[in-house]
């Protein structure tokens, strides 16, 4: 469908022609070969388990120690389930009697401050959420908290419109050796 636009066009007009799908239909190219069909032999890797152990606490068995937390990544710890329906992640091992251990995923920053106290230096950033047009929900910004001889707490802001604007307990870095400064 070809289009007759008057010599000067904006560019909201030309935005919205593109979005709506009027301004080209029906492009097909001769050059290319359709793509494959998706092999039935290969099955999806399955999902990670979130980890819960009988007792309430999280099973971290198979954790192994982070020696510099600012190295720690996503994905290399245990993937927990935590109260009020927040998932997250807990890196490292706890050591023995901990303000650590005591923590569980999905609390609020107060909640943190009360059971493990001041953090030694803390931060925010930006994830790249953020930066996705019209995204309202949670993981926008995370705040990063570094405790000496005990480790790293990263808390995630919670949605735009959501009654409760704190921040809530995402992933716990376990480190006896944290500087405590980020």
């Amino acid at each position: 469908m070809i289009m007759n636009l008057p010599r000067r066009v904006s560019l909201p007009l030309l935005l919205a022609i593109a979005t709506s799908g009027l301004g080209v239909s029906g492009c097909v190219s001769n050059d290319t070969k359709p793509a494959d069909p998706p092999s039935q032999t290969q099955a999806a890797p399955p999902p990670p388990t979130l980890a819960r152990s009988a007792a309430g606490g999280y099973d971290l068995s198979k954790n192994k120690p982070v020696t510099d937390s600012t190295k720690a990544e996503s994905g290399q710890g245990t993937l927990v389930k935590g109260i009020n329906g927040w998932e997250g992640e807990i890196s490292g091992i706890p050591t023995a009697n901990s303000p650590f251990a005591q923590l569980r995923i999905g609390m609020s920053e107060r909640e943190v401050h009360d059971l493990a106290g001041w953090p030694t230096d803390q931060g925010t950033y930006r994830t790249g959420k953020s930066f996705i047009p019209f995204y309202h929900g949670s993981d926008r910004s995370r705040m990063e908290a570094a405790y000496r001889g005990l480790g790293r707490l990263i808390y995630s802001s919670n949605s735009t419109f959501s009654a409760d604007s704190r921040w809530h307990l995402t992933w716990i870095i376990h480190n006896s050796n944290d500087s405590g400064y980020r």
